[in-house]
């Protein structure tokens, strides 16, 4: 594998690269000249294959164990001694029932409970631990995607999912400790009802309850991470900013 030439330009890993979120961060990170790593279970985006500071996409699934040790390698191959500016944990799974009942803890397979976490906890911290090396070197910044249904029971984000983000604020509190001894500011971001693939169709109903009365626009989150990511955000770690329109309020 071609290793990123020697550059001032800083360089992003994004997880979750697909759609959605992980799309409209691609672009503001472009928009802004940086060096973009993505990966998502598909071959490389359209979108991000167009984008002229795309620089390499690596098809992985990261809820298997075996893949995200792959996925490491490849990764710090590519890195070589260049550090990491920016890793941001996107990538999430939320399991619907067909049904359209509200996955709890009584219903649905402890199976799933288990390919949630590996996904929404476990890999961010394995990305972590395994990349060390290169954020140190760059002295850079972790943020951490989780959801506003981390911190008050959804209507429709199913308990696994619910609590899996609730688990990564903590990590995430707990990396920011941590890290901050080398250099590196840990923090999340809490969407609430963003326009994405990920949305039940039901979603419209929440509206009402939002004080700002709309869906949030995926650029929205985007624009936060890429502050977190910036030099305006230089004496903020530990820090989870919720993007829900006002809904966490309620």
């Amino acid at each position: 594998m071609t290793q990123l030439p020697s550059s001032e330009r800083k360089t992003l890993l994004l997880t979750g690269a697909s759609r959605g979120i992980g799309h409209a961060t691609v672009q503001r990170f472009s928009d802004a000249g940086w060096q973009i790593i993505t990966t998502s279970r598909e071959a490389v985006p359209a979108e991000c294959k167009r984008d002229p500071n795309w620089t390499h996409h690596i098809p992985a699934d990261l809820a298997d164990v075996k893949q995200v040790d792959r996925f490491l390698a490849e990764v710090r191959e590519l890195l070589g001694p260049n550090g990491l500016d920016a890793l941001v944990n996107n990538a999430g799974v939320s399991p619907k029932a067909s049904t359209h009942e509200r996955l709890g803890v009584l219903n649905g397979d402890v199976a799933d409970w288990h390919e949630v976490f590996q996904l929404n906890f476990f890999t961010p911290l394995r990305l972590v631990r395994g990349l060390i090396e290169p954020l140190t070197r760059a002295k850079g910044t972790i943020v951490n995607v989780t959801s506003i249904a981390g911190h008050a029971v959804h209507p429709f984000a199913g308990s696994a999912y619910s609590t899996s983000k609730a688990a990564l604020s903590d990590l995430t509190r707990e990396m920011a400790a941590e890290l901050a001894q080398r250099g590196i500011r840990v923090n999340a971001v809490a969407p609430g009802e963003i326009e994405t693939a990920m949305l039940s169709p039901e979603t419209e109903t929440l509206i009402p309850r939002i004080p700002q009365r709309r869906l949030g626009k995926p650029y929205e989150v985007a624009s936060t991470i890429f502050y977190l990511c910036s030099a305006d955000s230089s004496y903020v770690t530990g820090t989870e900013i919720f993007i829900t329109g006002g809904q966490h309020l309620s």
